[in-house]
């Protein structure tokens, strides 16, 4: 509803998939990325390079792993805790890569990158699918700008409207988890995704009305 650039649809895409990393069969998963993260950290700190990236992915590891199933990574706190996170490791990331090569494609080292997070967060069949499409809009729409801004906001999409959707499901989820256990259904969805509606058409209303002043010869 919100987006028509790629790199940022994919960034949703990927947010979307990130709270059920929470979930006991991934913690497999968890461990890899602690380990990723520490050996990061370790890597960067010896170049005498910005090493917090590391410390945020040993951080996203750790946060995983304490957290119960659909507790805190599927909560508010934890939707706003990962964007910060994933943003933070997406932006440092692409300033790392700026600053110690001589790519000046921006647009390219963003899709590398964001790439690159597939495999952290989604599984062998969703990569099968993703990668292949993801590529393909990259051919076809191409050199679109990307702002920091949009991509805190695209990660924040996707993984709140992981929570809306579980909010559907007869477990409900704890959305104040951990400060409060009560949970919230379908009610909280319905009047989430209508919530999103209104903030899209907000988002996208200076087209609309460029739209209605050309076709429709409205004037302000």
């Amino acid at each position: 509803m919100f987006f028509h650039n790629p790199l940022l649809i994919a960034l949703t895409f990927i947010g979307a998939n990130i709270p059920d990393f929470d979930h006991k069969f991934k913690k497999d998963h968890v461990y890899k990325l602690i380990i990723l993260g520490l050996i990061v950290f370790i890597s960067l700190y010896i170049l005498k390079l910005p090493y917090f990236i590391g410390l945020i992915i040993v951080f996203l590891g750790a946060t995983f792993y304490f957290s119960e199933h659909r507790s805190f990574t599927h909560s508010i706190f934890g939707v706003l805790t990962l964007t910060a996170a994933v943003s933070l490791i997406l932006i440092w990331g692409y300033q790392l890569v700026m600053g110690i090569t001589i790519l000046n494609n921006s647009y390219l080292v963003m899709a590398i990158l964001i790439a690159l997070l597939s495999f952290l967060f989604l599984n062998k069949k969703l990569l099968l699918v993703f990668l292949p499409l993801f590529f393909v809009s990259l051919f076809l729409i191409d050199n679109l700008n990307v702002t920091y801004i949009e991509i805190v906001l695209a990660l924040f999409l996707g993984l709140f409207s992981h929570i809306v959707l579980d909010s559907f499901t007869p477990a409900g989820i704890k959305i104040l988890a951990p400060i409060s256990s009560k949970k919230v259904y379908i009610n909280f969805g319905l009047i989430s995704i209508f919530v999103l509606v209104l903030f899209a058409i907000g988002y996208h209303a200076p087209f609309l009305f460029s739209l209605f002043e050309k076709y429709l010869g409205i004037k302000s």
